[in-house]
């Protein structure tokens, strides 16, 4: 896109149905939030989604940013144990980082996450080791985290996208 704008969303990803399993469940939600965090920042010119929001200076892009090196962090690096650095998780977008690399980069962080997941044999089993000073969680513990986390930015994403243009909703 010629304006930086962040591409659109894949769809409107709905929760789950109320009797899937508990893996479905926690992944579907998951998948939900995280495409809610990426409609908030599509159609947004690229330095409204880079520009701070508050004094704090979230941005849009920096929770897309955020969120996508969590999701690395926590199951690449934690629960794989992947042979890979640990991230920085509060780096904020580069200049060279375009709206539309963070949201693929975000897409691609989900997608390795998921199959992590789905290769999991029992969401009780642990992870390799863990991003705080505790024994390694359970797969359970981070989807549920990843859950809490992502929502909570998806909350974040709303305020900023009606304070850029309005926007409000899903």
């Amino acid at each position: 896109m010629s304006d930086g704008a962040m591409s659109e969303p894949r769809g409107d990803v709905r929760p789950p149905d109320l009797h899937a399993d508990e893996r479905t469940t926690l992944l579907t939600f998951l998948d939900y939030l995280r495409e809610s965090v990426v409609a908030k920042a599509s159609g947004v010119p690229d330095a409204a989604a880079r520009a701070p929001g508050v004094p704090s200076g979230t941005s849009l892009l920096g929770l897309v940013k955020h969120l996508t090196r969590t999701e690395l962090n926590w199951f690449v690096w934690a629960y794989e144990g992947a042979d890979e650095p640990r991230l920085d998780d509060d780096e904020p977008p580069r200049d060279d980082e375009t709206a539309e690399d963070l949201v693929a980069a975000y897409r691609r962080a989900a997608g390795r996450t998921n199959a992590i997941v789905a290769a999991c044999p029992d969401l009780d089993r642990p992870g390799a080791r863990s991003l705080r000073e505790t024994p390694p969680p359970s797969m359970r513990w981070l989807l549920v985290h990843m859950v809490e986390e992502t929502a909570r930015h998806a909350g974040h994403a709303d305020i900023l996208r009606e304070r850029i243009d309005g926007s409000v909703g899903r």
